[in-house]
């Protein structure tokens, strides 16, 4: 019986370490993002947006779902993302060589621009946020918030 208890009691501190790293990773992530969108803002253009955008020219050609999938968001928010980029004329949509039903977007000459210099912000801008942590340190923290992004997310 004792042992039982003790093992509850465990799982009770483990329970608590737990909440408390939730906690915390959630207030760290707002934090992070919270400063890149003050500091990247003042470009004109939302992180998410711009995100998206750095990616279609990183991917380019590439369908929708495959960028939303890159990006970490639902195809529905990627749609609207996409939708203004488009808008804005910085980026194109075209037709898929192997599926005439698909479209592959790509980034304009504009959009070429705006995502190499908005991807030269970020990373001045990433560097200073994580100017606190050593290189041993954002090495590890990168290998652990990967290993907790693939445990919730497995490759398909």
């Amino acid at each position: 019986m004792k042992e039982a208890t003790g093992g509850r009691a465990a799982s009770g501190a483990s329970a608590q370490r737990a909440g408390r790293l939730a906690d915390v990773f959630g207030r760290a992530g707002k934090s992070v993002v919270r400063a890149f969108d003050d500091r990247l803002g003042e470009r004109g253009v939302s992180t998410p947006r711009s995100k998206v955008l750095a990616e279609v020219a990183r991917m380019q050609p590439v369908r929708l779902a495959d960028l939303a999938r890159e990006v970490g968001i639902s195809q529905g928010t990627a749609s609207t993302l996409v939708e203004a980029l488009v808008r804005d004329g910085l980026v194109a949509r075209g037709a898929d060589d192997n599926d005439r039903r698909a479209i592959r977007l790509t980034t304009t000459p504009a959009g070429e621009e705006q995502a190499r210099d908005w991807l030269r912000d970020y990373l001045v801008v990433a560097a200073e946020i994580f100017s606190c942590l050593t290189s041993e340190e954002q090495s590890q923290l990168t290998r652990l918030l990967d290993r907790i992004a693939e445990s919730l997310n497995p490759p398909a």
